[in-house]
């Protein structure tokens, strides 16, 4: 059960997953406490009930759809707006007619279909109130989360004319790697596992057994007959093993 509320959750970790919940639930109280879009006809218990659901249930499939459209990067189009826009619109559509129905039982009586049409604007509203607040909170999560006080260990190694370059690839060679950064490429004496425990700091992955890539660091990403290539700024043209490809598809890299 847990595995599958994390599959579903926009957040990675329960404490995420609680966080997202807990915006659901301080919503519903303010409709409650509000009577927002008519509900105030409603006893309290069964109004207080009845938002709780919605609320909720809007939760998960919000999560859902945001995991599904976004991947785990969170991000489509590069704008939190438009991405929330995008998200909100997909959620709200069959999510109409959840609430049309739920909402047609607990009010004893049943809504027209010409009542769809202003129900959607309000359900349109509320999804993208919701997802937007959400997302900007995982993006502030994910700033303080990824923001490392020293810089990487890493990047002491870099020899002297490499250094306070960016970061753009470590590929194995042998038992030496070759680094690809801003200012050129040079090899260094280090084990790859070595070097991306050392990476961490940096946004990047390891794409396959010779290579770890920085994220900033790809300008193409092509997929065909079942294999994924990534290019990086320098031209370098880096395979994605199987192995690593459903990450980078989740994360939306590929």
């Amino acid at each position: 059960m847990r595995a599958w509320l994390l599959r579903l959750g926009p957040h990675r970790d329960l404490t995420g997953m609680a966080r997202g919940l807990g915006v659901s639930a301080a919503a519903a109280l303010f409709m409650t406490i509000s009577g927002a879009f008519g509900s105030n006809a409603m006893p309290w218990p069964l109004r207080l009930t009845y938002w709780m659901a919605m609320m909720g249930g809007g939760y998960f499939w919000g999560a859902f759809v945001t995991r599904s459209f976004l991947g785990e990067s969170r991000r489509r189009t590069g704008n939190l707006w438009l991405d929330a826009l995008l998200c909100a619109l997909i959620m709200s559509i069959p999510y109409t007619v959840v609430v049309w129905v739920v909402s047609g039982t607990m009010f004893g009586a049943r809504l027209g279909v010409s009542a769809l049409p202003m129900l959607s604007g309000s359900v349109l509203a509320v999804c993208m109130a919701l997802t937007t607040i959400n997302m900007l909170i995982e993006a502030r999560r994910h700033a303080i989360t990824t923001a490392s006080p020293t810089p990487p260990k890493f990047l002491e190694r870099l020899p002297l004319k490499l250094r306070g370059a960016e970061v753009w690839a470590v590929e194995a060679e042998d038992h030496y790697l070759r680094l690809h950064t801003s200012k050129g490429q040079d090899l260094i004496l280090l084990r790859l596992a070595d070097a991306v425990a050392e990476l961490e700091g940096i946004e990047g992955l390891q794409v396959h057994r010779s290579w770890w890539v920085a994220r900033d660091a790809i300008t193409d990403a092509k997929r065909g007959d079942g294999r994924a290539l990534l290019t990086l700024k320098d031209g370098a043209e880096v395979p994605v093993s199987r192995t690593y490809a459903g990450l980078l598809r989740d994360r939306g890299w590929i």
